[in-house]
Order: C-alpha cells, then structure tokens, then sequence
C-alpha cells in the first residue's frame, strides 16, 4: 500500500485537512508524509501496534506532535467536538462494528468539521460484487479481517453523517475485486 498510486491517492485525499486532525488506523504512518501545513496535531487510534520503529521515524518527520492511542475506532476516547477533520484510508473494511466506529466519527467531530475517507469496498458491477462475495470469507481469514464488500457509503449514510462528496473509481494496478474505491468527504448533519 505505499506504491505510487497509493501515495497519490493519499495526497488527493489529506489535502486539505488542517488543525487538530484524528486518523483511524494509523497502522505504519503511511499517510504521515502526505499531511499538509496547517496540521496543529494528528491523533491516531489503532487496535494494534504495527512496527513501532517505522511509526516513530515517520512521525519524527513530521512538523506536527503524533499522539497514538491502541484503541478501537468503536469507542473513542475523546470529548464531543474535538477535531477539525477524521481521516479514514483504508481501514472501515476491517473495523468490526463500522456503523458504530463512524458514529463516534461524528461524535468527536466539530460541527464544521469533516470526515475525509479513501477506502475500498462493494463494486458497482454486479459481476464483481458477485466474485467480492464469494472471495470475501478467504480474504477476511488472510487479510486480517478485511472485508472486500462493504458499501462504504451506505456505511456512512447509516452512522448518520452526511457525505458532501463522493468518487468512486477503479484503482489501477489493484484486482478489480479489490479496487472498487470510494473517496470523498461527509461532515455532520447540524
């Protein structure tokens, strides 16, 4: 996940996040490089603690403070209102209760701010979602809980947050049963 799509599709997306930001999944720090100036902190939760020493050289990089919680995005512990801008890449295909994880999203949300996610998820084509669900019980066991078939907007519509703008595409240089992306922004419904 740190080839040069990737990369530009992480720099599309976190472009104009700025202030006090919250990254669900932080995993290595790949999105790290691509912040822009006006980021005052990054908060992260992630379940896990994924190559520590890597987190630390990329968050060293930074010109912003790195704040990392192990937590689920299910429960976050921080107060109502708190961020400018949630970021979500590739990571709502793993968390277990998504509804629930995006509900906290717009809990911990300002009520101007935004939720800007890049994810994967059901494909529009029926043929693909066909092979999504037959493929998606073996990718949940080797993918680590990765879910091939969530529709992410659908997901976000549920939690009861407002998608602003949606993109869905193809990824290029990623199987079609796993490049069915949705990118865009939802903020709170006021």
């Amino acid at each position: 996940m740190a080839g040069e799509e990737f990369r530009r599709l992480r720099a599309h997306l976190l472009a104009s996040a700025q202030g006090e930001v919250l990254e669900l999944g932080l995993g290595t720090g790949l999105n790290l490089p691509h912040y822009p100036e006006g980021i005052m902190a990054l908060h992260a939760v992630d379940p896990a603690t994924l190559l520590p020493q890597i987190v630390a050289t990329r968050s060293a990089r930074v010109s912003f403070p790195v704040y990392f919680q192990q937590q689920t995005a299910e429960v976050l512990p921080y107060p109502n209102g708190r961020f400018d801008y949630v970021v979500s890449t590739w990571t709502l295909c793993t968390i277990s209760d998504p509804v629930r994880a995006l509900r906290e999203v717009g809990r911990v949300l300002k009520p101007e701010g935004s939720f800007l996610f890049l994810e994967h998820g059901r494909s529009d084509d029926q043929k693909i979602a066909t092979w999504q669900d037959r493929l998606n019980p073996i990718q949940n066991v080797i993918g680590c809980g990765c879910n091939l078939n969530r529709q992410i907007d659908r997901l976000i519509i549920q939690s009861g947050l407002a998608i602003v703008h949606l993109d869905r595409f193809s990824m290029q240089g990623v199987p079609r049963f796993a490049g069915a992306m949705y990118c865009g922004t939802a903020s709170r419904y006021n």
